[in-house]
């Protein structure tokens, strides 16, 4: 696999072919990587819808109304898409579900081992919780994680994908009762095959060049 030539040839789809779907097997690929996604201290503060039938899209449409209505038929005309929502706290009983499942998938030699794990990870949740107070943010961040997983994952199975920031986050929540469950929505991302109303596959990929990008030392 050339790892670069993907990132080279992927981009954000503008338009779906609302005929084509994503083979099943090829989901589940991507709801592996999605589970296996990196976090800080394997803190994983994050939960993810997936929408693939016609009722189940024009839901989350629902949050790109008025400003965000050019949004729309992305959603509506993919194959699946993906809301990757975030936890509003990590409470102690995602703490502890965390570390319990981590025990029985054998990560613990020993019980210190276990308190030891347990005990750092909440030294970094306390860090972020009530001296920095950035809490939020830094779950934002690892949910952006998994975004990029997903982005470059779809890229390798030749899947066509669009992130999207521009939706109304209350409008979803509500709809998809996030709050009840202690998450928010935080991006979109429509998954299918390009249409042929998709102008960005015609366009030359632009980056900054390399000499402003990297510095070696």
């Amino acid at each position: 696999m050339d790892i670069a030539r993907i990132s080279q040839a992927r981009y954000t789809t503008k338009a779906f072919d609302p005929a084509k779907t994503i083979p099943q097997d090829k989901i589940e690929q991507l709801r592996t990587l999605l589970r296996n996604s990196p976090s800080s201290v394997n803190s994983q503060p994050w939960h993810f819808v997936i929408a693939s039938t016609p009722e189940g899209k024009a839901r989350i449409a629902k949050g790109t109304q008025g400003g965000f209505a050019y949004n729309g038929p992305k959603v509506l005309n993919a194959s699946h898409v993906v809301v990757l929502c975030g936890r509003k706290t990590l409470d102690d009983a995602h703490l502890s579900a965390v570390l319990a499942q981590e025990q029985r998938d054998g990560r613990f030699a020993t019980p210190d081992a276990m308190a030891t794990q347990d005990k750092s990870r909440r030294f970094y949740v306390n860090l972020h919780q009530t001296e920095l107070k950035d809490e939020a943010t830094w779950v934002e961040r690892q949910v952006y994680l998994a975004l990029g997983t997903l982005l470059l994952g779809a890229g390798a199975l030749e899947i066509d994908a669009c992130p999207m920031e521009g939706f109304d986050a209350a409008i979803l929540d509500a709809e998809l009762g996030l709050a009840e469950q202690g998450l928010t929505s935080l991006v979109l991302v429509a998954l299918g095959y390009r249409g042929e109303g998709d102008f960005n596959a015609k366009l030359p990929k632009s980056r900054l060049p390399e000499s402003t990008l990297f510095t070696s030392l």
